[in-house]
């Protein structure tokens, strides 16, 4: 019986050995394993038609539910995008003072060009009359007031225009002025954006911001009156969209000679929400342009894509743990967890596609686990991909814990066989 004890002894001692020495052989994310499952092959056939041609030079169509781009022409090139500027001055506005916050007028915002509600140096407005006169008729004097109010100056808004900008996710956007007009920073970058990220700020003012439901009434508004100084002012709305299309309900104009004819819109219809952002579309002379392209590409976006249900259930494999104890409590066995997904319970699993888009389930898990393992640790994830770009992803989590296997642990088993067998 000694003999018997002191082999099982050697025998715990060599398992413990060999244990330690393999880290070389644990999964980690780089020596581990990943696998991409696909869900299903690319549906045979042609995509469903995209716009043939577009006036403008630049083009965007964005899903205002993920901020995924369904369609686009040059959609990432950065271009003037004159008044369309304006949304980000609004949003800012309303992000940092109260409506009935009071607006001074400088001798610089008086002296802006036309389009110009007429303010003149000393006087007082109230903010959301501004913003209306801002988004209704682009009146370029009410930015450069708003901006001042806001931060001081009209550079010092323009900094914040550029974080707020970096913020939302804009890749080629940089602000100068707060009214669109065309410029230069002291860097030499001129006052630009592309499609893809005037389409982005647009989505986080009417889907995001917290102020959103003022910005939507505001952009939403087709005519608006107000009185200040003793003077009337009345404001029609130039956004001619609002009545070209159900479901039309905010968005912003702009012109100047470099940028052409700019326009930023959103639709809400059939449970879809979409945005359209248009650079360079056109110059005097083909005003309607802009109203043509918003049309070809809000109806591509409502008859081309659908929701569809995007998680599927991915079978998962037990993961071996290195150090970890059997569940058997036998030292000849390895012991190891099952896994299962941990999926958010709504809100990522629906997504805007066509027909012939399919998503790409990719499952990122190391070869092995070290113990201790917790039950419900995370220890891999999910991607769901669609065109190489991640649109959800969900953590992949230990069914069950796994102690470590210490030495104390090894010769209290050892024992309790040795008094059971005695």
């Amino acid at each position: 019986m000694g003999k018997r004890l002191l082999s099982l002894l050697l025998s715990a001692v060599l398992l413990m050995g060999f244990s330690g020495g393999t880290a070389a052989a644990r999964g980690t994310e780089t020596g581990g394993m990943e696998t991409g499952v696909d869900a299903a092959e690319t549906a045979a056939g042609a995509e469903a038609p995209a716009p043939e041609s577009l006036y403008a030079a630049c083009a965007v169509l964005l899903d205002g539910d993920s901020g995924r781009v369904l369609y686009e022409k040059n959609g990432y090139e950065a271009r003037p995008m004159a008044s369309t500027t304006k949304i980000m001055t609004c949003i800012l506005a309303l992000e940092r003072l109260e409506p009935d916050a009071e607006v001074s007028v400088s001798s610089y915002a008086a002296s802006q060009p036309q389009v110009h509600l007429g303010m003149r140096e000393g006087e007082t407005y109230r903010l959301e009359d501004l913003l209306y006169s801002l988004m209704l008729e682009s009146h370029n004097d009410s930015a450069v007031a708003v901006a001042e109010a806001v931060s001081g100056s009209v550079g010092a808004f323009a900094e914040q225009m550029n974080r707020k900008a970096e913020e939302i996710g804009c890749e080629n956007t940089f602000f100068v002025t707060p009214n669109g007009l065309d410029g230069t920073g002291e860097n030499g970058r001129v006052h630009s954006a592309s499609a893809a990220d005037m389409a982005r700020i647009l989505r986080y003012c009417v889907m995001e911001s917290p102020r959103k439901e003022e910005f939507r009434k505001i952009t939403g508004t087709k005519t608006y009156g107000f009185t200040a100084n003793g003077r009337s002012f009345s404001c029609s709305n130039h956004n001619a969209f609002l009545s070209m299309m159900e479901g039309a309900f905010s968005g912003k104009t702009g012109f100047t000679g470099e940028a052409g004819y700019c326009y930023v819109g959103a639709l809400e219809r059939d449970g879809k929400t979409l945005i359209v952002a248009l650079l360079a579309c056109g110059w005097p002379g083909n005003k309607t342009y802009k109203w043509k392209d918003t049309r070809t590409l809000m109806e591509y976006g409502l008859s081309a894509y659908e929701y569809r249900e995007i998680h599927e259930e991915v079978k998962l494999p037990s993961l071996p743990v290195e150090n970890g104890i059997p569940e058997s409590a036998d030292l000849t066995d390895t012991a190891s967890v099952p896994l299962f997904e941990e999926a958010s319970p709504e809100g990522k699993w629906r997504l805007l596609m066509r027909e012939d888009e399919q998503i790409e389930i990719q499952t990122v898990l190391p070869a092995r686990l070290q113990a201790p393992v917790r039950e419900g640790q995370t220890v891999g994830r999910i991607y769901y991909k669609l065109d190489g770009e991640e649109v959800a992803s969900s953590d992949i989590k230990a069914g069950k814990g796994s102690g470590l296997l210490t030495f104390h642990w090894c010769i209290s088993k050892i024992t309790e066989k040795f008094f059971i067998n005695f």
